[in-house]
């Protein structure tokens, strides 16, 4: 089912036509992958364990462990990922200490492989 386009931070997304854009398949997947990953645990009022929090680990050298662990377990939560396979998470410290992230994981309305990188 096709759901709003709204990049984690962003705003919604104006079509050629006028029209609000819309997201559906891995690209919806995605977002929401995203946005359980970046938002703050309570930063839903009606869901108050939701998110990953991944934002508070920026500046902290060395939190690969962490962010991967955290990482994982939310993604066992999110409706848009998969079961089987299990969600693969890989997280690393750079040579400047900046954490380097890359999720894969089987995108459960499609069923197609994605992988979503990003430096915390």
């Amino acid at each position: 089912m096709a759901d709003l386009s709204l990049s984690f931070g962003g705003d919604l997304a104006i079509g050629p036509t006028g029209d609000v854009v819309v997201s559906d398949g891995p690209a919806l997947g995605r977002e929401r992958v995203l946005r359980r990953l970046l938002t703050c645990p309570g930063g839903y009022i009606w869901q108050l364990a939701y998110g990953a929090g991944l934002g508070k680990f920026v500046g902290q050298p060395g939190a690969s462990d962490v962010v991967g662990a955290i990482a994982r377990a939310q993604m066992k939560y999110e409706a848009a990922v998969a079961a089987t396979p299990a969600p693969r998470v890989l997280a690393y410290a750079g040579e400047d200490g900046v954490v380097v992230m890359s999720v894969s994981y089987t995108d459960a309305a499609s069923q197609q492989l994605s992988t979503l990188s990003m430096t915390v």
